[in-house]
């Protein structure tokens, strides 16, 4: 039973966006969609303990939520010439039934980032939809609480419904009026991949792969879009790390001890070159940079740094307080906090991480308590630093992230004795 769990869960994580997306496709209804795609992985916990897994799991999910798609009709009375040309195809699935969707997944994004929807419900929306992520999962990201995750989530299907949304990709003209939401979205998917908020896996480069696609697919479409430009450049100069921040064993292997030479040099490329067409971009319109290109920029003094010693850490200070300027956030202030103390000391970075505490702005969070630990311990401050990160190892979902948390306070108390 467990393994069979694990491996609908693997499918759910893997497929599941294109599965929705290709429902939706045919049912116009991104709720609906959804719905009968949860039915069909319930309804393979069954079939595949009993039977053995199929060789094409998402040919077999696909198959079965369509239909389920198709009873729904039935049930609301609604059956038509489309639900009878739709169920004349849906034979037993085979390997040749099943093709990767990839318009389909963009345009899951789109629909999920209507205007009809709040900047909150397309958020927690599409990281459901798009990337597959647990109520549990948003709310870590989002800095929320579950209940109020799932609201969103609710309203937001409800709300898709009740406007009667089409499930397309928008006019041209009207991409760029939600392009801050899409982009937005497919950032919190990257970061996802980047540092997974839970599970045992530090890195998921599925879900960092899909995002970065669906940012190039943007850009194909607004080419010179400065933001979404800059995002794809921030991407793939963090992505160019991935290889190197793991071990063999999946264990995080922190910047300070990575061995750069497993960087990936040709995507760092790539990101540069990008980085300047969106420097271009926005230098044609007249406007500075945004905050996609601020975050590429403090990307690229990492990716170009020879050593955690030779970054130019007080480029990276001023660039964040630009963006601090133009984006405040709770996070950018704690990377601030980092860049302050590798540029001038622990001593001035405390102060701001001390700020963020009291402000209560990332209650709840393990990221405040894991760099308070680390600045503490780099004051000297042992017992206070330990104490530190054992909190943020009880506050960090990842269990990757809490044996690193927890394997510094045992270092601290080591040496102390």
């Amino acid at each position: 039973m467990d393994d069979t769990r694990r491996t609908v869960e693997a499918v759910w994580r893997i497929e599941g966006p294109r599965i929705i997306a290709s429902v939706a496709k045919m049912t116009g209804d991104l709720g609906l969609a959804e719905d009968v795609t949860q039915e069909a992985l319930l309804e393979a916990l069954g079939a595949w303990l009993r039977g053995g897994i199929p060789s094409n799991a998402g040919a077999w999910l696909t198959a079965v939520a369509k239909r389920r798609a198709i009873d729904a009709w039935r049930r609301r009375e609604r059956l038509d010439e489309r639900y009878a040309a739709i169920a004349r195809t849906l034979d037993e699935a085979s390997d040749d039934d099943w093709r990767p969707i990839d318009d389909d997944v963009l345009r899951l994004v789109f629909t999920a980032c209507h205007p009809v929807l709040s900047r909150e419900s397309q958020v927690a929306l599409t990281l459901r939809v798009v990337a597959g992520l647990s109520s549990e999962e948003i709310a870590r990201m989002l800095l929320a609480s579950v209940p109020t995750v799932q609201a969103r989530i609710t309203r937001a299907k409800k709300a898709l419904a009740a406007a009667r949304v089409p499930f397309e990709a928008p006019d041209p003209s009207e991409w760029k009026a939600r392009l801050g939401a899409v982009l937005g979205v497919v950032y919190l998917v990257f970061t996802e991949g980047y540092a997974a908020t839970t599970g045992e896996r530090w890195v998921r480069a599925d879900l960092a792969d899909e995002a970065i696609r669906l940012g190039r697919v943007v850009t194909g479409l607004l080419p010179r879009e400065p933001e979404s430009l800059a995002l794809v450049a921030l991407m793939e100069f963090q992505r160019s790390r991935f290889t190197a921040r793991v071990d063999g064993s999946g264990a995080p292997v922190l910047l300070a001890d990575q061995d750069r030479s497993r960087w990936d040099h040709g995507q760092i490329r790539r990101a540069a070159q990008l980085l300047r067409r969106a420097d271009a971009a926005a230098r044609a319109r007249g406007v500075g940079r945004g905050s996609y290109a601020l975050q590429a920029a403090i990307a690229q003094c990492h990716a170009v740094a020879p050593s955690v010693a030779e970054t130019d850490w007080p480029r990276i200070v001023t660039l964040y307080e630009v963006l601090g300027r133009i984006a405040p956030n709770p996070i950018v202030d704690l990377n601030r906090a980092v860049a302050v103390s590798m540029a001038q000391g622990p001593a001035e970075a405390l102060p701001i991480v001390d700020a963020l505490t009291e402000s209560g702005a990332l209650r709840g969070s393990h990221l405040v308590p894991s760099v308070r630990g680390e600045l503490l311990a780099q004051l000297g401050r042992a017992q206070e630093a330990r104490a530190e990160l054992l909190t943020a190892a009880a506050l960090a979902a990842n269990t990757a992230q809490q044996r690193v948390l927890k394997a510094k306070a045992a270092a601290l108390r080591a040496g102390e004795t």
